[in-house]
């Protein structure tokens, strides 16, 4: 019986998974490959940001971007910067602040909350706007979280499972990261 109950927890676990991953539509997927790779050609970076789990993936995706697609990326990782940040502007507006710091007009940025209610990334979203940045959000939970209206374009998971949620996030990055070393490669 307990073999049994954990089969049927990896087949619903795998099969949410699966049809989370699925439900990004190729219109979203070739306009977010669009924007990166005309952003490079344009001598312009991409910036990757997000908190906890989320910030391990813009880390993640940062070395794959760059060494792997050739894509120049850059996230906002260091203890550093965040600590520094937060200490003299507040926690939420650190974002905003090292995007004041480090970006150039017409930069790509992708803000990554699975709640899409951090203030931070909020904040920053409207702050990349302002700046004349490109912004990507990816989100999770509700349909109306704020996050998922302040971006160019917007991904969101149907999931209120922070481990779901973030496991899409992050295939669907990786996926991107994939499709453009596919077009290097018939370049």
């Amino acid at each position: 019986m307990i073999q049994q109950n954990k089969q049927k927890f990896l087949n619903n676990y795998f099969t949410e998974i699966k049809d989370k991953l699925d439900s990004i539509s190729t219109t979203q997927f070739n306009k977010i490959v669009d924007l990166i790779k005309e952003s490079n050609k344009n001598g312009n970076k991409l910036i990757i940001v997000g908190n906890g789990g989320s910030a391990s993936i813009a880390s993640h995706l940062t070395v794959d971007f760059t060494n792997a697609a050739g894509i120049r990326t850059v996230n906002f990782n260091d203890p550093g910067i965040i600590t520094c940040f937060a200490n003299d502007y507040g926690y939420e507006n650190w974002v905003a602040k090292a995007l004041e710091c480090y970006s150039d007009a017409e930069d790509t940025v992708i803000l990554i909350s699975s709640s899409g209610q951090s203030k931070n990334m909020l904040i920053a979203a409207n702050k990349a706007k302002h700046m004349n940045l490109n912004v990507v959000t990816l989100s999770g939970f509700s349909s109306k979280n704020p996050l998922r209206n302040l971006g160019d374009i917007n991904l969101w998971v149907d999931s209120n499972a922070y481990n779901i949620i973030e496991m899409t996030h992050h295939v669907w990055l990786l996926s991107i990261v994939d499709y453009i070393i596919e077009l290097n490669n018939k370049e």
